[in-house]
Parts: structure tokens; sequence; C-alpha cells
């Protein structure tokens, strides 16, 4: 546990190295390795020292952002090449990995909260600092307010608890059960603008577009799985409020879900079809999760470490084509099968694991929250039905849309990808595909 926090730490001094970007990446290659390597923890809190320990729900998600991390830093090479302030980046970048990685590993709650808030600063100097349009300055502070409004209650209500128990330690709180509607509300409210919820979604495609590719990876990549992680968390504690108010979250998500699909049809900026597709994906998440099933819960964990990687995935390809193209609009991607024949292989890949088609993880948790929440009741079919036909068709439109037809003709030449964008786009499609034959630790980590 902390051998990994403190080897970070030392990585931190390297950001400052003399061309020290490709020492950094492969550092943090071999940490999330040295992760791996650790190896599955049971379902019991393990590798504990005072504050930090994980289970596999923490694994899982610690894992993730390694994984993410590193991946970001080799989709920013541009930032490298045009000598962009790089070795301030990879400091947030650094910094930005430490935080998570000490959030999702937090026994105490309020140091959940912490970390949880903390994690907002790097990634708002990343759009603030890298963005590309002057529009990132409204972004980063939509982002700014939208979470710290709803974080206020959250600390007011970790501080009932702690009054209430005598403690925040985690794995004590399944022998508590809160029944108020007011600390429901406040100990919920920051994860569903976190995760973001419909409704209160409106930060997530504005920060999105206006982010560099490093800020959409990471933003679609973790930060949104603070959300799920944190409702996953703190609903021991809520089990008898929720049995009577869920029902108007799965509503609200479901109904959200189809709104944001009709949204996504009738985009023309790549990024923005694509930050509206997470705010769809993650409605599912939030419904079969409010169920508080069995079905559920593994399923929205699930679904979550497989949109993690397959939306970051899909924000590199858009982030290819802008560098080739120098647009995002759909306008001007336009036949790109003509343009980059080699990428189209990787837009359909991802493309097809966006719209949960086998084997990828997406088809394994999307079958699960649909169990878990018609099993709840079936009057979710109608949306769940209309969310899965317009999931598929939204990828198609954005698929088919940019990869065929007659290409701009203010494109002058193919260009090929390097072959660090396809070992890019390989490290997000290879996990994404290989953990459906591994599935134990995300379906049954519950105990």
């Amino acid at each position: 546990m902390l051998k990994l926090l403190i080897m970070m730490i030392f990585v931190i001094p390297l950001c400052f190295v003399y061309q020290g970007w490709w020492m950094v990446q492969s550092i943090l290659f071999l940490m999330t390795f040295i992760l791996m390597a650790l190896n599955m923890p049971g379902s019991f809190f393990t590798g504990l020292s005072y504050f930090m320990g994980w289970d596999i729900l923490s694994y899982g998600l610690v894992l993730l952002s390694f994984w993410i991390c590193v991946l970001m830093i080799m989709a920013s090479q541009s930032v490298y090449n045009t000598n962009n302030h790089y070795m301030f980046f990879l400091l947030l970048v650094v910094m930005l990995l430490g935080f998570l990685y000490c959030t999702f590993s937090s026994l105490n709650l309020f140091l959940f909260y912490l970390f949880f808030e903390s994690s907002l600063i790097p990634t708002l100097f990343l759009i603030l600092g890298w963005g590309y349009q002057p529009e990132r300055l409204q972004a980063g502070v939509y982002l700014l307010f939208y979470t710290l409004l709803a974080s206020l209650p959250l600390l007011v209500g970790i501080f009932y608890l702690e009054d209430f128990q005598n403690s925040l330690f985690v794995p004590l709180f399944a022998a508590i059960n809160l029944n108020h509607v007011i600390i429901y509300l406040a100990l919920i409210l920051a994860f569903l603008v976190k995760m973001p919820m419909f409704m209160v979604h409106l930060w997530l495609p504005k920060a999105h577009v206006e982010a560099p590719v490093s800020g959409s990876m990471i933003l679609a990549g973790v930060l949104l799985k603070l959300g799920g992680y944190g409702l996953l968390r703190v609903f021991s504690v809520l089990t008898l409020s929720g049995l009577a108010l869920n029902f108007i979250w799965i509503a609200v998500s479901l109904v959200g879900g189809v709104l944001v699909s009709f949204i996504c049809l009738r985009q023309s900026d790549l990024k923005a079809l694509i930050a509206y597709s997470s705010v769809a994906h993650m409605g599912i998440v939030l419904g079969g999760l409010m169920t508080m099933t069995y079905w559920g819960l593994s399923g929205s964990f699930t679904l979550m470490i497989a949109h993690g990687l397959c939306s970051s995935g899909l924000f590199c390809l858009a982030n290819i084509s802008y560098e080739r193209l120098g647009s995002r609009s759909l306008l001007v991607n336009r036949g790109l099968m003509n343009f980059m024949p080699s990428m189209t292989l990787w837009w359909f890949l991802l493309s097809s694991c966006n719209m949960a088609a086998p084997p990828s993880l997406n088809l394994l948790s999307e079958i699960s929250l649909l169990n878990s929440m018609v099993a709840w009741t079936w009057v979710t079919m109608v949306m769940l039905s209309l969310l899965s036909f317009f999931s598929a068709a939204y990828t198609l439109y954005l698929y088919s849309y940019s990869q065929h037809g007659k290409f701009y003709s203010g494109l002058y030449s193919c260009a090929a990808g390097v072959s660090r964008e396809y070992l890019l786009l390989f490290l997000h499609w290879f996990p994404l595909n290989l953990l459906i034959l591994k599935a134990e630790p995300c379906m049954l980590w519950l105990n």
C-alpha cells in the first residue's frame, strides 16, 4: 500500500529532469505492473496501513487509475513535442494519480472526502492550462462550482456520522443504519453530481469538450467513477432510506439516459458526442446501483471499469483525428476510412465495445444491470429497451458518419497513425476484452 505511494512521491522530482518524459512514463508502467503482481486481494480489507487499505472494489479502481494515467502521458506526446510546459504537466498527472490512489484506498470517510475534493485541483489545472479554446475558463468554473456546491452537504453528513458513531472507519459502517431524508440527501448528493446524474450533468460535456486529451481521458476514465465508488461505500449506512427513496434516482437516471441518447444523435462535435454517451452509461450504472441488489452492485462496478477503458479509448481516437485535421466537427471528420484507413479498425473495435457488443466487459456489466433493474420492477423494461436501442444508434452514427462517405475536400493526403497511437489504442481495447475471461473479481466482490 504505502510502498506505491512513496514510490509515487519519489517520481515527482523526476518530472523536472530534462527530457524525463519517457522515464516517468516507464516508471508509472512499472508501478502498474507491480500493482498487478500484488495479486487480487480477497473481499476483505488487505494491505492495511494505519490509514489506507483496499478490498477488491478499491483495487479495481486503483488499477484503473494507474492504467489511465500512464496512457494519458502516452496520449499527450504533443505536449512534449511542442515543449508546452511538459514538466509541469507531468507533475500534475503524478499528483492527480496520487490523490486518486489515496481516495480509493482511504479507510476513513473524512480522508476519502479530502482526497475526493483534492483530485479536482489538478484536473482544473489540466483543463485551464492545456485546453484548446478560450471557453475552457467557463468549463473550469462550471466543474469547480458544481462539484464544490454539492460537496458541502457531504462534509456536514460526514460530521454527523462522526457524532453518531464516534468513528469514521469505513468497515464499521455495516453496524449502523440511518433513516433520515436530510442525511440521506446530504451523503449522496455530491456523488450524484460527480457521476454525473442527468439534470446535474451540465458541467461534464463542457469540461470534456474544452479539456485536452489527457483531461478528457482522466475525467471519463476515473473521475466519474469517484461518484459510483462513493455511493457503493456510503450505502451500507443508508440501506433503510435507500429502500424508501431510491426509486426517484432510478427513474431520473433511466429517463435521463434516454434523453441524453437523443442529444447524442444530434451532436456534430466528436468529443461532445462521446461525453454525452458517458452520461447515458453512468445513468445505467446509477440505476443498477440504486436497486441495491447483488446483480446491480456488481454490475455497476463492472460497468465503471469497462466504461473507463472504452470511453478513454474513444477520446484518444477523437484526439488522433483532431491532431491530423484540426477540427472535431463531424462535418470535417468524414470519410476517414480514405484518410486514415488503419485507424478505422480501432474506431470499429472501440465503438462496438461502446455499444456493449461481445466479447467486451460492457456486455457482461449491461446484462447484469438489466437483470437487476428488471427484477426490481418490470416497468423499467420500457426505458431500458429504448436506452439499449439508442445507445447502439448513436454509436453507429458516430462510427458510420466519421468513417464512411465522401471525405472533406480540404484534406489533401493520407495519414497513417504512428506506432505509439496504435499501442495506446491496443492498451485500451485489450484489457477491456480480456477481463471478460476473468470476470470473478468484477462480479463476485461482494461478501
